[in-house]
């Protein structure tokens, strides 16, 4: 990070907590790379006060913030803009302040999403995509996969928030197959694709979880299935090990972590960072 002086230009983490992010270090390392006088800090803002924080966010001279768990929802009536994107998902990771002041609310976690699968060559047109999982991260993926012409299908063991994330994207996606299942139905559902893209984004494998995975042992995988896994830490999840037991591309989600944080990064700063070196800052801390 530049040497912090009265010209360097703020930007950070609203969440609540984010002591655990890698997000400081690898904004400030592509800042520095750009030799941008540029500052990412982390902003624990407890929910009952995510109004004061993103109202005082221009007042201080802030350039934008991410936004993570818990408050990407409740920051969106704050907004004066909202890109099609964070409208369509109902969430906002990433805050533009704008040089009048005005709040312009972005979410970049499914461009991310995208980016990452084509540094893998994953195709998604006209590919069935089985969704595992209807939380946040899953209507992100959901909405970039339609999006792009994937036909993706919603399996949740809650069927019923599957079908409200395919209810609420269908208005935005109209054109595109998105259906729902309750994730008992995953064998039938795995049996009638070809070649799946198989993402997982429940918290299943996610460390102190290590030995669980949404993917039954007695399961077999369909044949060139590719197996995106949301989760990061572990790298190398048991859903990754499974996969690559059945021979099939298996890839963690830390690419999108870094893509996502560099479409933030263009947003704020109007230039495109190294995503190589936001990858090397994030693994010093996360080998």
């Amino acid at each position: 990070m530049s040497k912090i002086n009265g010209k360097t230009q703020l930007t950070g983490l609203m969440g609540w907590p984010v002591s655990h992010s890698f997000s400081p270090a690898m904004h400030n390392a592509a800042a520095e790379s750009l030799g941008l006088n540029w500052a990412y800090v982390p902003l624990p803002v407890p929910p009952d006060g995510v109004a004061a924080a993103v109202s005082g966010l221009a007042a201080l001279g802030f350039r934008g913030v991410n936004v993570t768990v818990p408050h990407k929802q409740a920051v969106i009536p704050l907004m004066d803009d909202l890109e099609p994107g964070a409208e369509a998902i109902g969430a906002v990771n990433t805050i533009v302040v704008g040089e009048n002041g005005r709040f312009t609310g972005h979410n970049t976690d499914w461009s991310g999403f995208l980016a990452d699968l084509r540094t893998h060559d994953v195709q998604i047109a006209n590919r069935d995509c089985l969704l595992l999982g209807a939380g946040g991260s899953a209507r992100a993926a959901a909405y970039g996969l339609a999006k792009s012409g994937a036909r993706v299908h919603v399996l949740a063991r809650r069927v019923a928030q599957a079908n409200k994330l395919v209810a609420d994207l269908r208005p935005y996606l109209s054109h595109r197959l998105l259906t729902s299942l309750p994730l008992a139905q995953l064998p039938e559902a795995a049996a009638s694709t070809t070649a799946p893209l198989i993402i997982n984004s429940t918290p299943l494998g996610m460390t102190p979880n290590e030995t669980t995975t949404p993917w039954p042992d007695e399961l077999s995988f369909p044949p060139n299935a590719v197996v995106y896994d949301l989760v990061y830490t572990p790298r190398h999840t048991r859903l990754m090990q499974q996969a690559e037991a059945a021979g099939c591309q298996a890839i963690n989600g830390l690419g999108m972590l870094v893509q996502q944080g560099a479409k933030a990064f263009a947003l704020w700063t109007d230039q495109q960072p190294d995503t190589a070196v936001m990858r090397r800052a994030i693994e010093q801390f996360h080998p």
